[in-house]
């Protein structure tokens, strides 16, 4: 995938990034959050390895993406290949590019994973418009009117804690905040009522997400069987 005309991406070490790169990734995270909490992107940085920034050709930021692809040993599942989905903000001129896609691609191709039957996805969202091409997979968990399974849960426990969540609920896959809000999306994308089913426990007032996993190209055998145990 290339980048929209005229923007560059460059996939970068979070911890090599230099003071400009903090400064335009804290610039493009309070464009799109209202009070964003710089706390909770400095965190972000620690836990997630790779960071992609689109610029410009006068060198302007117009987006970021954060993200790992990780080997994970998870429950029943050793040595499995996970692509860790973080924060992605856009410039508002440079929205409804696919530049939104194509920064998460970059980020999330940002180190090769071992050959192996399925990868899993994982994204924590705050807006169910962000949940919305995950929800179409028809491994996703979570999903409306269904419980997870146990050994659902406890790969969500294990997922959760690879992003550094200390208080997961494995029954409803919230990812509970610190006590501030990460920040409140500035986000024009209507949800319809149902999408919204899923996001009721998320508190955002204390920075709570949902986290959502689904597998590609297909759940491995047993995913949705509740006596199949972790």
């Amino acid at each position: 995938m290339t980048a929209p005309p005229d923007l560059s991406i460059a996939v970068a070490p979070t911890a090599d990034l230099g003071p400009a790169d903090r400064d335009a990734i804290l610039a493009l995270f309070r464009q799109n959050y209202r009070d964003a909490n710089a706390a909770y992107l400095e965190k972000s940085l620690h836990v997630l390895a790779f960071a992609a920034i689109a610029r410009d050709p006068e060198g302007r930021p117009a987006g970021f993406a954060l993200g790992e692809p990780r080997v994970i040993d998870l429950p029943r599942l050793p040595a499995q290949p996970v692509r860790l989905a973080g924060l992605c903000c856009v410039d508002p001129a440079f929205r409804r590019q696919g530049l939104f896609r194509r920064l998460e691609h970059a980020v999330l191709s940002a180190r090769e994973l071992p050959a192996a039957p399925r990868w899993l996805s994982a994204g924590r969202m705050a807006h169910p418009a962000s949940f919305r091409t995950m929800s179409a997979n028809p491994t996703v968990v979570p999903r409306r009117g269904m419980r997870p399974t146990p050994w659902q849960q406890a790969v969500g426990a294990a997922i959760a804690a690879a992003y550094g969540t200390r208080d997961f609920d494995p029954e409803t896959f919230v990812c509970r905040g610190t006590g501030a809000p990460i920040g409140w999306p500035v986000i024009d994308i209507e949800a319809a009522p149902e999408e919204w089913e899923l996001f009721r426990p998320v508190d955002r007032t204390r920075g709570d997400s949902l986290l959502g996993i689904s597998w590609t190209p297909d759940a491995p055998p047993g995913w949705d069987d509740p006596a199949i145990l972790p």
